[in-house]
Parts: structure tokens; C-alpha cells; sequence
């Protein structure tokens, strides 16, 4: 990693409020190169607190486009951080309607040439796609990274029509204790106290809402730019990783905006900006990348970007299954077109008798990570565990390579005794040594093989095909090596495992995998600058002697009970140079028997600490999160204590019964 301390502007940093139209004011800070022109404004906008919690990272990149001739500007949404108001739901209409006021906001200022570019990853890179959906005039490019454009099928909540239970409750979980954080006196003065109590009684677990709306109604289309890509009229730079949940979005976003306005990339990175250099590798340029990309578009300037193939992709080479990997092997590809005619469906069709698939409930337990962040054990193990509780058909890859790069499909007939189930398909890489390495994987809710948006039980005893897509891969098959489809009926704790549900009887003779074949072909070098940012803030991470493992498993063989527990290790504790200390614990705990679908118990516990010695502050949200179910009900339990002092402030505990409709 280079760190840029020249740069052709000199630059600025203020923090200051911007006003909306029904008086309240959003907490803003801006870096701004030094000049009597005025320059465009590129705005990220996040609930994540712009003054602690991604301050680490927004010092890495803003200052960054600031001495490249650009007023960088991060806004904390309304309700969170230092911002006024009350929150909201994620990527409500409140939250779009005061972005849409933002960006008008930034082209007034005296210092904007009126043009304006949004940028974010995850919640940044969603909010960044909707608002572009409203067309504000000044809004002429985005960027968006590790983002969705479908909120039902491929954001946290659900995946094939099940319900996500790794990440539909964990991230509940953590945005509850997100939003509880109180504002920062230092900044705010001494009203944040009154502004922290009004916040705290509007507060209502996330996990309520997400969890009444199992299939995908009104709910899910709100803030899903795949329901009209054509209102988005900004110019549009897409960016995932093939370790990322959400990269299937670059594809369908270059395939359906227009072609003059769009352009795709996938690497091989897990879900972080691609210069930041946390595995998987390898890291590129970023910010010059995207510097290109705004200098296009909002300053009229030829950089080429627009003369890129449509798509940039990664396809690894074959490698041994492990949860890390400093770098991956491999080579970037680029398309013009997508899809792409180089790339062609090839089906294997299954062979050999019909089989049952019943696999125990701790099925998945090897999944991996559903968002993998770069950490020690992201990322799926060797999967012959997994493979041995699934129904696996194998293709030798003989004479060349099979180069693959898209959406696999496979197409299933299913003889299911239950009104219910679920059938998840893996494709993995096995090598002549037997390791098997996870390449995709996709997932049907039975009840929504006819559509996302209904639930149509199965008719006992009946035989129907299915047909579902795996997630995009770009990976290389060697000779020597097998493509293995394995087909399981649970997958714990990624899909929460339905009540009544039972396995299903596999019959080959109606089923096939179909592989998005890519045709090996030498292109014109596809080469990125060597990572730079600017110089890092100086936060002080201290060693945490005691820390837990980041991902155990632990099984009760007398009971047959399987317990995962994840330590998310988002940030942990760390010392800001203005004296702040935030302490950040976390504990995801995944229980489950492995014959008992009604077993399954998710619970997250978050400890979150904010401290200013020299103002005598001090404070505490403490939350605990838990669903479990029935056969008719989900459960949810949601407990928050708020301290100041090491005095209650806040205590509240919700508890709902949501009835499962397709869950």
C-alpha cells in the first residue's frame, strides 16, 4: 500500500450541518481542495457515524479525492451519529427523500460546480443505487460497491425465498445496538443527552419488520432499483467481489442499464473497497480507478474509462480449500457485451438411481461467512464434510481447463413427502487428493419455486422439477480435477430450516447442472495502478490479550446438539487521536439438534462502549438479541440497557410472535 501525502491541491476539513427542508439538520463533514474554482462534490452517505466508527476508513479515501480537485463529503443519515431526528428503517423513504436533499444541498454551495457523484459500499452503495432510481438533477455518476439491486433476494434478510438466519437476525442484531449509540457531546455539546432519550423511544428492532414480510411484496420492491433500471439516469460503476454476497448485482446492473452509462467489475475480494488489501487479494488501485470514473463524468475530461470492456472479471485459478488466502491466483478477463458471447451454458446431466436427500440439520455448518470481511476464518473450509451429508454427482474435467464465469443453474426433479422443504446445490472443486474447494452455491425455498412472491406448499408425495440460479463465480477447473454438484436439504445456520419439512427423493434422470462455460481467449492485458490512499488516521487499535476465537464449533454428542459461535470482529477497541475510546464486543451464537428443525436458536450479544475522559463521559449500550421458533411462530427477543455513568439510563425488552408464512 502506497500512502499519498502529495497531491496537486492542497486540502481542508470541516464539520458542519446540513439543513433539510422539515428543519433538521444532518451531520456532515467535508474535505475540500484549496481553490477559488469550484470543484464537484462526490457525497458518501452512511448511518454509520462518520465521527468514530468508519472514521478509521473515511480518512484513507475522502482526503484522497479532496487533493484530486473534488469537495469529498461523508453525511451521517438522520436519526444516527451526530445527525438530528429519528431513525428509520433501512433505505426508507425518509432516508432517500433527505439524500435527494443532500445532493441538492452539495450543487448550491458556492464551492460545487453544480455536478455531483454518491459512492459507498454496502449501505453507501444501496442508498447510492436508489437515489440515483429518483434522478435529483445534479446527480451525474455513482459508484457503487458490494451493493444490491434487489433488497429480498440478494441483500441480509433472504436467499432463494428462505429466510437468511446467519444474517437476517445477525444484522438486526448489530444495527439495534448501532442505532442505540448516543451522540458524541464533543461534537453536539451538551444537548446529546436529550437528543440520545428521544432516539432510544423510537427505536424498534429491525427484525420485526424484515421478518413479517417472507415473501417479496411492496416491502422489498421499495428500494430495489431491479423494479426500473431504467429510472436510473446516472452514470454507474458497479464493483464486487466473488467472496461478497452481493456481487450477482454488477452482473445484472451491466446487462440491464444502458451500455453508454455502465460499467462492471468483480474481483476476487471479500466485502471491503478493492484497495484496502484485506484477503482475499490481490488489491488494486481503487481510488485511481474511481478517480477516472469522476473525472469523466463530472468533469468532461477522456480518461478511457468508457472505452473499458463492459465487464472486468477475475476468474481464479484452481486452488485448496481454505478460510483465508493472502491472494488468490488467477487473471482478469474483460467482456463487451453482457451476457457474453464468449460465454456458453454447457449441462451436465445427472446420472444413476433416484436418492434420498435427508441431511441433518448441522448441514452448513462448513458455509463460511455469508459476509466474509477479510478475517482469518471467513471463508468455507474443505468441504468433504458438507459433501458427505449431501447427495454429490461428480464430472471429470479430463482434456482442457473449464473456464467459468456467471450464474450456474441447476434444475432439480424432486419428490417431496411434505408440504415443505428447502434444496440448496454446491458446486465445489475437488481435487485428485480428495480436498474440496466451494466454487458457488444457490438456495430454493420450495414454496417459492413458482415466484418470490407467493408461497404455494408442496403437494405430498408429488414429483416437479425445480429450476434455481447458483451465485456468479469466475473460477478455472483443471484437468485432473472433478466438478462435484452436491445437493442438500438443510444448510444451517445460512437458511433457517422450516417446520414439517422434510428431505426429498433426487431422481438423475430429470435433473442437470448447468455451467456458465467461458471461452478461453487471450485478451489485451486488463492492468490496475498499485494501491494508494491517503495518510490514515491515528487510531490506536490496543491487543486484546484475551480474545475469542473468531469462529467455533462446538457439538454435544450425547444430545446431538451442534453450537456455532462467531466473533464478527468488526473493529473492537481502539483510541481516536481526539481522545475517544470505543470499546466494540460481539458474540453470534447458532444452535441447532441435528434431527430437530425446531430447535434452531440464533442469539447475538453486543457490549458497545463510548468514553471521554476529559469530559467525564461515559457511556454504554448493552443489547441481546435471540429468535427462536415453533412450528406455526418465529420468536424474537430483543433487550436493550443503555448506561450513563454505570447508571441506567434506557431498559427495554421486546418480545414478538411473528407467524411463518413462507418461513
Amino acid at each position: 500500500m502506497h500512502i499519498r501525502t502529495a497531491f496537486p491541491y492542497d486540502t481542508t476539513c470541516e464539520d458542519v450541518t446540513v439543513p433539510l427542508a422539515d428543519g433538521t439538520r444532518l451531520y456532515a463533514r467535508i474535505w475540500r481542495p484549496v481553490t477559488e474554482e469550484p470543484v464537484p462534490a462526490i457525497l458518501e452517505y452512511l448511518p454509520y457515524r462518520l465521527s468514530d466508527w468508519t472514521a478509521p476508513r473515511d480518512w484513507q479515501r475522502h482526503p484522497w479525492y479532496a487533493g484530486h480537485g473534488y469537495a469529498s463529503v461523508r453525511v451521517d443519515v438522520r436519526g444516527h451519529g451526530n445527525s438530528e431526528g429519528l431513525p428509520g428503517d433501512e433505505y426508507d423513504a425518509q432516508e432517500l427523500s433527505d439524500g435527494v436533499e443532500v445532493v441538492d444541498w452539495l450543487a448550491a454551495q458556492p464551492w460545487c460546480t453544480g455536478k455531483v457523484g454518491m459512492f459507498g459500499i454496502s449501505w453507501g452503495g444501496f442508498n447510492s443505487l436508489q437515489i440515483a432510481a429518483l434522478a435529483p438533477e445534479p446527480l451525474k455518476a455513482v459508484v457503487t460497491v458490494c451493493s444490491a439491486d434487489d433488497r429480498y433476494d440478494n441483500d441480509v434478510h433472504y436467499m432463494g425465498g428462505s429466510v437468511l438466519a446467519v444474517d437476517m437476525h445477525a444484522w438486526a442484531a448489530t444495527m439495534l445496538a448501532f442505532v442505540c449509540r448516543p451522540p458524541d457531546p464533543a461534537q453536539v455539546g451538551d444537548g446529546w443527552k436529550d437528543r440520545w432519550r428521544e432516539r432510544l423511544d423510537a427505536v424498534d428492532p429491525f427484525i420485526h419488520t424484515w421478518l413479517a414480510h417472507q415473501t417479496r411484496d411492496d416491502y422489498w420492491k421499495h428500494g430495489s432499483v431491479c423494479e426500473d433500471y431504467a429510472a436510473i439516469d446516472a452514470a454507474v460503476l458497479a464493483v464486487g467481489g466473488w467472496h461478497d454476497p452481493y456481487r450477482d448485482t454488477v452482473l445484472r446492473l451491466v446487462e440491464h442499464l444502458d451500455p453508454g452509462r455502465v460499467r462492471g467489475l468483480i474481483g476476487p475480494w471479500s466485502h471491503q473497497y478493492p484497495d484496502r488489501g484485506l484477503p482475499p487479494g490481490p488489491a488494486i488501485g481503487f481510488l485511481q480507478e474511481t478517480l477516472r470514473w469522476w473525472d469523466q463524468h463530472l468533469k468532461g475530461e477522456e480518461t478511457g474509462v468508457m472505452a473499458e470492456p463492459l465487464l472486468r472479471s477475475w476468474i481464479s485459478e484452481s486452488h485448496p480449500p481454505a478460510t483465508t488466502y493472502p491472494e488468490l491466483p488467477g487473471r482478469w478477463v474483460g467482456d463487451t457485451a453482457w451476457p457474453s458471447p464468449l460465454v456458453t451454458p454447457v449441462t451436465y446431466g445427472l446420472q444413476g438411481p433416484p436418492v434420498l436427500v435427508d441431511s441433518p440439520m448441522h448441514t452448513g455448518l462448513d458455509a463460511g461467512r455469508f459476509f466474509p470481511f477479510g478475517n482469518d476464518s471467513d471463508l468455507p473450509p474443505d468441504q468433504r464434510e458438507e459433501d458427505a451429508r449431501s447427495a454429490c454427482f461428480d464430472f471429470p474435467v479430463t482434456r482442457a481447463p473449464i473456464e467459468v464465469l456467471g450464474r450456474a443453474k441447476v434444475r432439480l426433479r424432486l419428490t417431496v413427502d411434505a408440504p415443505r422443504g428447502q434444496a440448496i446445490a454446491r458446486v465445489c472443486d475437488v481435487a485428485p487428493d480428495g480436498s474440496s474447494t466451494l466454487v458457488t452455491r444457490g438456495v430454493l425455498n420450495l414454496s417459492a419455486r413458482n415466484g418470490r412472491d407467493r408461497a404455494e406448499a408442496w403437494r405430498p408425495g408429488a414429483t416437479e422439477d425445480v429450476e434455481f440460479e447458483l451465485n456468479g463465480i469466475g473460477h478455472t477447473f483443471p484437468p485432473g480435477h472433478r466438478v462435484r454438484l452436491s445437493v442438500s436439504s438443510a444448510y444451517w445456520p445460512w437458511i433457517w430450516p422450516q417446520a414439517g419439512s422434510a428431505g426429498f427423493v433426487l431422481d438423475p434422470a430429470g435433473s442437470s447442472l448447468e455451467l456458465p462455460v467461458r471461452e478461453h481467449t487471450e485478451h489485451p492485458e486488463i492492468r490496475f495502478e498499485e494501491p494508494e490512499q491517503s495518510a490514515p488516521l491515528n487510531v490506536v487499535f490496543p491487543a486484546d490479550p484475551d480474545q475469542r476465537p473468531e469462529r467455533l464449533v462446538v457439538r454435544d454428542v450425547a444430545k446431538g446438539e451442534w453450537r456455532l459461535e462467531v466473533d464478527p470482529r468488526y473493529g473492537g477497541t481502539r483510541v481516536y487521536p481526539d481522545g475517544l475510546e470505543f470499546t466494540e464486543d460481539a458474540l453470534e451464537t447458532y444452535t441447532i439438534d441435528e434431527r430437530d428443525p425446531l430447535s434452531a436458536r440464533t442469539r447475538s450479544d453486543w457490549t458497545i462502549r463510548l468514553r471521554r475522559p476529559d469530559l467525564a463521559w461515559d457511556t454504554e449500550v448493552v443489547t441481546r438479541s435471540e429468535i427462536t421458533c415453533d412450528a406455526s411462530d418465529f420468536l424474537t427477543y430483543n433487550e436493550v440497557t443503555c448506561k450513563e455513568g454505570g447508571e441506567v439510563v434506557f431498559h427495554r425488552v421486546w418480545e414478538r410472535r411473528i407467524p411463518r408464512t413462507a418461513g
